[in-house]
């Protein structure tokens, strides 16, 4: 009798957390938008994706964090901008949140990176030079709340 190996559970390389990013950037945009609950987009992405690849405890943390914790991370991010965030494109609010949210609650991954992934998904999801815009300001943010790693 053979038995069939089980499938692996992506672990959390660049490449899973890449994709975890985009599916929670997608997620929180839908929230933005029709305000459905965390749990249930992330039950509907979890049946209609392929999420093999996909580092699901990343996804989950970012979608479900972030709603948690939008007032701490607008209120990180709004000083720095040129608008309130309510009246930022909803792409580049919903990755600059996520992208605050790493910066300050996973010291573990270097900021550079951070910003790098913010910036690929504002090229792939936001308007023309949107990456633009959110480097400046997740950069700016860096300075202060990732300083020793930045003087580094």
């Amino acid at each position: 009798m053979q038995t069939h190996p089980k499938k692996p559970q992506a672990k959390n390389t660049p490449a899973a957390r890449h994709k975890a990013r985009r599916f929670a950037l997608q997620g929180l945009y839908e929230w933005q938008l029709s305000g459905n609950q965390p749990f249930e987009i992330e039950a509907r992405y979890r049946v209609e994706n392929a999420m093999h690849k996909v580092d699901l405890a990343y996804f989950h943390e970012l979608l479900h964090q972030c709603v948690a914790r939008v007032s701490e991370l607008d209120a990180a991010f709004e000083p720095l901008l040129d608008r309130k965030a309510s009246q930022i494109d909803p792409v580049e609010r919903a990755i600059l949140r996520m992208g605050t949210y790493e910066l300050l609650h996973h010291i573990e991954i270097p900021y550079v990176i951070v910003i790098d992934e913010a910036i690929e998904l504002a090229k792939d999801f936001g308007a023309t030079d949107s990456y633009k815009y959110v480097n400046r300001i997740l950069d700016e943010l860096a300075k202060t709340v990732r300083k020793a790693e930045k003087q580094a």
